[in-house]
């Protein structure tokens, strides 16, 4: 089956990431990073190629991606995956050895900061690095040069300018070619940078902070915002470097699991440094709990296998056995290695990134054409239809104790979800909590439009609730003279375990058994679940907008010492409001409980 691009990019990631573009083979074609990945995929099916970028895309059987937490770390796996795959559509350097470096001269008033692939002998200056890639000494050029605002022209084009150049016109240069700067100033932002460059900006963070406090109270507030930006981007800048800290060395097992489909996604860390990500999509015709399936799957992929064991072993879900485990790693790696699912700090971030893989991968399996073509082949068996539905659509309501209530609709058809047709529907005019009446309200706006012929009908209309919610679904159909689209309701069973739900064919007085492993029964657990989380997401957004206004005086446990220190170590409100909560727990004085706490606060 050739390549479906539509159907790919509907299940990508918005995250950063990088991907490995295959050929019928499986051999690796391409390997690309990007910031965006849906964004950046989306790209290569617009049209307006060169011609051999056209001629990579016709040979594209599939493509494998793997998120990443930030961009950098996306660079940083994408020269890694280069090298030891060595794409024929790379570019590849001739010298792998020859590692770059970022220079910095001693015999100039006004030094720049360099882009060196040899290390000269003579000490004229400082070399700082090796960096992983050209790529990486440039991104890192260009942020000292954006923050600090570093030159990066020719000594010789330096020495012979009368005016300033388009670099500081767009605030990328401090000027001193023409003595906008005072060499004291300039060796300043050059020490900074340097600083930065060496993984000391929290440092450098500290003394910006002082001069921007010094500024404000001379009145200087334009320096003072100056110096602010450049807090900002330094936190940033902070928040990143972590990815390549030469420490920890782990492989993060995690587990995915939704209605008909599973799976398993492996990052390996070496030095501190992801090197990758494999994914695996195994069978459970046994029906085991997924710790269970975890545990089978960590076993099988060393024990007997040539793998090399690192010194630590985390999952996303305890394992049984975990000790056992550990004991027959230990003794086949001739080191302690440790297993282990409850993780803090930077081997939290990986574990969370793991799941995300797994998220994303089950994600694109259960929204392949073939995958989709055979759920709705089966749906209409199950439900009697004489021809293939077309279009399913599904609502949901979700609140909060009555508070801010919303219903959600969803569309699927044969490519799997269609968003761009998802809407949410904001109820008003009801009393609190009647669900009944919720739901009514978004059926019938959503069914005016239907009957008006200016939206396209649905074949089938599933409601998740129970009897209640599915008489006022049939009520409105009925209302409107719809009775062509078949309605089903989904009900939760008494232990509401995925599987086991109750299912309602156009009336309560209908019931319909479909076994747990049915492809009809997955396609309708599918588009229920997506369903609920576009409700629940919607509602939050609603909910939030009045409590995103509050401010750290509403907090508890923020007192004026730590309203300060969060101020000053983010530049601002903006800034703290902005701050995810590991940025918020490296405050002084915050702990990761009391950051969850801001954060909640700020963002509910």
């Amino acid at each position: 089956m050739s390549f479906n691009p539509k159907q790919f990019l509907a299940s990508v990631s918005t995250s950063p990431g990088v991907y490995r573009m295959l050929d019928e083979q499986g051999n690796t074609l391409y390997i690309g990073k990007a910031k965006r990945l849906h964004a950046r995929l989306s790209s290569y099916f617009r049209g307006h190629l060169n011609a051999k970028t056209q001629a990579m895309v016709s040979r594209i059987a599939d493509i494998q991606i793997t998120v990443t937490r930030t961009e950098t770390e996306a660079l940083l796996l994408e020269q890694t995956l280069i090298k030891e795959l060595r794409p024929p559509y790379n570019i590849l350097l001739r010298d792998d050895k020859s590692y770059p470096f970022i220079f910095v001269s001693d015999r100039h008033n006004y030094p720049a900061l360099e882009y060196k692939r040899v290390r000269q002998r003579r000490n004229d200056g400082r070399y700082l690095g090796p960096y992983p890639s050209s790529g990486a000494v440039r991104e890192s050029l260009a942020l000292m040069q954006k923050i600090f605002r570093i030159r990066n022209c020719e000594d010789s084009v330096f020495a012979h300018r009368s005016r300033p150049c388009l670099q500081y016109q767009i605030e990328r240069c401090s000027a001193p070619c023409v003595g906008y700067i005072s060499e004291q100033q300039y060796r300043r932002d050059v020490e900074h940078a340097v600083m930065c460059l060496e993984g000391k900006s929290e440092h450098v963070t500290q003394a910006l902070t002082e001069s921007m406090e010094a500024a404000s109270q001379a009145l200087n507030f334009e320096e003072a915002a100056r110096f602010r930006d450049q807090i900002k981007q330094l936190r940033q800048l902070q928040q990143r470097q972590f990815v390549d800290n030469e420490q920890g060395n782990a492989d993060v097992f995690a587990l995915a699991q939704r209605p008909g489909g599973l799976a398993v996604s492996i990052i390996s860390v070496r030095d501190g440094r992801m090197l990758g990500a494999r994914h695996h999509n195994p069978t459970n015709d046994l029906d085991l709990d997924p710790a269970t399936l975890l545990t089978n799957v960590v076993s099988q992929f060393y024990l007997g296998q040539p793998h090399d064991l690192p010194a630590e072993i985390i999952t996303s879900l305890p394992l049984e056995d975990s000790q056992l485990l550990a004991e027959a790693f230990s003794q086949q790696a001739g080191k302690r290695i440790r297993v282990t699912h409850q993780v803090r700090g930077q081997r939290a971030q990986w574990q969370q990134l793991a799941i995300t893989n797994a998220e994303q991968q089950l994600a694109s399996r259960l929204a392949s054409h073939q995958q989709m073509a055979s759920r709705f082949k089966a749906l209409q068996e199950a439900l009697g239809l004489s021809e293939m539905p077309q279009r399913m659509e599904c609502f949901d309501i979700s609140h909060s104790h009555g508070e801010a209530t919303v219903a959600s609709c969803v569309v699927f058809d044969h490519n799997g979800p269609r968003k761009g047709d998802y809407r949410h529907f904001r109820i008003e005019g009801v009393a609190a909590g009647d669900d009944y009446a919720a739901m009514q309200q978004a059926l019938t706006r959503r069914l005016k439009r239907v009957k008006s012929g200016e939206s396209t009908s649905p074949d089938v209309l599933i409601v998740d609730g129970g009897k209640g919610q599915l008489n006022m679904a049939r009520s409105v159909l009925d209302q409107m003279q719809l009775n062509t689209i078949t309605l089903l309701g989904v009900a939760k069973g008494t232990t509401r375990k995925a599987g086991l739900e109750t299912l309602f064919l156009d009336s309560p007085e209908h019931p319909l058994a479909l076994d747990s492993t049915s492809p009809a029964l997955h396609l309708i657990q599918h588009i229920r679940d997506e369903s609920h989380r576009f409700a629940i997401a919607g509602h939050r957004a609603q909910r939030d907008k009045a409590r995103r206004t509050s401010t750290l005086q509403d907090i508890d446990g923020i007192g004026p010492k730590r309203r300060r220190e969060l101020l000053r170590f983010f530049g601002g409100l903006q800034g703290v409001q902005k701050a995810s909560r590991a940025e918020l727990a490296r405050v002084p004085g915050i702990s990761e409980a009391l950051a969850e706490t801001i954060y909640q606060s700020l963002h509910g």
